[in-house]
């Protein structure tokens, strides 16, 4: 059959649909994303049944190299600089010490136990040195992998910023091994440059595109896509012109404008969210097309042994010695040792010694494919069950039925709500004229049963119905209350019997200042006394009846686990009375409405 232009566009285009739907269930098995490219790549390949010809590992970089930096332009557009700001500095520290120590342990590993010259050894843990960022953003970006605090965007982080170090190291050893006279410590003033270099760029023509997309005021905006397609290339170019290094560029101006307001920033982030997966299912079958699968059967065992040592003891050393100066919990250490997931950058930097002709350079690429491809099998699949296993699984978000298609400036303080009103609720019955509404809060859209509809000021407010509210950040709660209340309150307040001529009462209600994903259900305690006696409280004792005991005039006590729970309050007046009120608290589940009245 001769291969024509047609025959080449349907082959690409069956190549991404069945990624696609592969993906689809991949997703439902719990196998990341990469893998199934990769696999998808493979089948194609020479000596699959797809048997496309493709053995050029110079455009297979160039492939790779391009589709990164636009995966690292995603990452860093849809990354809150507040997310990132706790962890920078363990973040940068575990993205430049951790790789070199990861480099170290594997390549002393493959000179002491693979048999490798030792060059060639420490070249190979250097290409497997650096997580990859596609497949962490991939997997921790998805429902399954949800990590609680600062966690996901620490190692999104390090994913990101780690890639300089790994490229230097490689493109560094690759140069030792070429030329035997030049020295290590060669490395050094050429890495700072490019860090230096890199950052400097990126933060500098970042706040340039901000400038530029809000000056030049495109009469279409579909051309604002267009724009920012370019700039990246530009960013990562020049970066590398002038001695940077052209990620960590793109990376950095992908943060500074998606922290910074632009127009049509909304649009431009979904459009790069489908880029960043096009990116990967193109790099994913160019890499997965690139490898014999054949030649993997002598990779078999190298590589297993490899991947195990780097998995158990490369990454988990590395990531706690570079972690000591700062005081993280160990779970989150373990965790951060287990996420080392590797992809499309150690397959790229494996091409590298065979573009530039390195001995033992076909053993490197066929021992590194097979390190990713067991680290997508085990990381990938294993990540939710980790961090559920370490206490770190953060509960799954809801996704509303109705603000799927809305979304607000996260540069404003408006805020989308969804509420679906419970029976027993006061706004049942009501009209929307009749609810007391904060003043600027709006009901933009309305379903009963499976009828939409905007609803006006005489619409009637029935159970179940969900409505999506448009407020403000201050508002949420005050709008959660007025439409969340139930018709009959019920306070949590006891009033001890004491003297006839003062009572204690105690009063329990939620604090929403103060409630944390892992702890949703969070109270605020209060003790007054009134009556004929000037006594006055000095001293208060809370008992909630899990051993734990707190004292002050105002204390707090968050429960993350449903159930009811007996609350004793002990208090001393100024005259040393003691007095006592008991009462109960149900706290519900984090799958609950959170706007469940006050003192649940």
């Amino acid at each position: 059959m001769v291969l024509t232009l047609e025959i080449i566009f349907i082959g690409i285009a069956v190549l991404f649909l069945i990624s696609i739907i592969a993906n689809k269930f991949s997703e439902r098995l719990g196998v990341p994303a990469l893998l199934i490219f990769l696999v998808v790549g493979m089948l194609a390949g020479s000596e699959g049944p797809g048997g496309i010809p493709f053995d050029d590992p110079t455009l297979a970089q160039l492939i790779g190299i391009v589709a990164l930096a636009y995966i690292l332009f995603s990452g860093g557009l849809d990354t809150r600089w507040e997310e990132i700001q706790p962890v920078l500095w363990p973040g940068i520290a575990l993205s430049t010490v951790g790789v070199i120590l990861t480099a170290v342990l594997l390549g002393a590993f493959a000179v002491l136990v693979l048999g490798f010259p030792p060059l060639v050894g420490f070249l190979l843990g250097a290409v497997v040195s650096s997580t990859d960022a596609a497949a962490v953003f991939s997997v921790l970006r998805t429902a399954r992998a949800r990590l609680k605090g600062n966690l996901r965007p620490f190692l999104e982080l390090e994913s990101g910023s780690n890639d300089p170090m790994a490229v230097l190291l490689t493109t560094g050893i690759i140069g030792l091994i070429l030329a035997p006279g030049s020295s290590i410590f060669d490395l050094v003033p050429t890495f700072a440059q490019q860090m230096a270099v890199g950052g400097l760029m990126g933060y500098g023509l970042g706040r340039f595109t901000v400038w530029f997309i809000n000056r030049i005021k495109l009469e279409t905006e579909g051309l604002y896509p267009v724009l920012t397609l370019a700039m990246v290339l530009l960013i990562y170019g020049l970066t590398s012109v002038i001695g940077g290094n052209g990620f960590i560029a793109v990376y950095l101006a992908g943060l500074i404008i998606g922290n910074s307001v632009i127009v049509h920033k909304k649009s431009l982030i979904r459009f790069y969210d489908g880029i960043a997966w096009l990116m990967q299912i193109v790099m994913f079958l160019a890499l997965g097309l690139l490898v014999f699968p054949s030649q993997l059967v002598s990779a078999f065992v190298p590589g297993l042994l490899a991947a195990v040592f780097l998995i158990l003891v490369a990454r988990p050393v590395a990531v706690m010695l570079t972690l000591i100066p700062w005081k993280m919990p160990m779970n989150e250490k373990v965790l951060v040792s287990w996420v080392g997931l590797r992809g499309a950058v150690p397959i790229i930097l494996a091409t590298y010694p065979l573009v530039a002709g390195v001995p033992n350079a076909d053993a490197i690429f066929n021992i590194v494919f097979f390190i990713v491809i067991f680290s997508a099998l085990v990381h990938g699949t294993s990540i939710p069950s980790v961090a559920r296993w370490l206490g770190l699984s953060a509960p799954l978000a809801e996704t509303g039925k109705l603000s799927r298609e809305f979304d607000v400036d996260p540069d404003t303080s408006s805020e989308l709500v969804e509420l679906v009103i419970p029976p027993d609720a006061s706004a049942v019955g009501k009209q929307v004229v009749d609810l007391g509404l904060p003043k600027g809060t709006l009901i933009i859209l309305m379903q009963k049963g499976d009828e939409r509809f905007v609803p006006v000021g005489s619409t009637v407010i029935g159970a179940n119905d969900t409505l999506l509210i448009l407020t403000t950040d201050e508002m949420v709660e005050s709008v959660r209350a007025c439409l969340l209340t139930c018709k009959e309150p019920r306070s949590v307040s006891s009033s001890p019997s004491l003297a006839e001529s003062f009572s204690c009462t105690a009063v329990i209600e939620k604090d929403p200042d103060r409630a944390e994903p892992d702890q949703p259900v969070v109270f605020r305690g209060l003790a007054t006394v009134s009556g004929d006696c000037t006594a006055t409280v000095s001293e208060m004792a809370w008992d909630f009846g899990d051993g734990t005991t707190d004292k002050g005039e105002t204390v707090s006590h968050a429960y993350a686990a449903a159930g009811t729970y007996t609350i004793t309050l002990v208090v001393t007046l100024s005259d040393n009375t003691a007095c006592r009120a008991t009462t109960d608290i149900t706290v519900y589940s984090a799958e609950a409405s959170e706007g469940e009245e006050q003192g649940r």
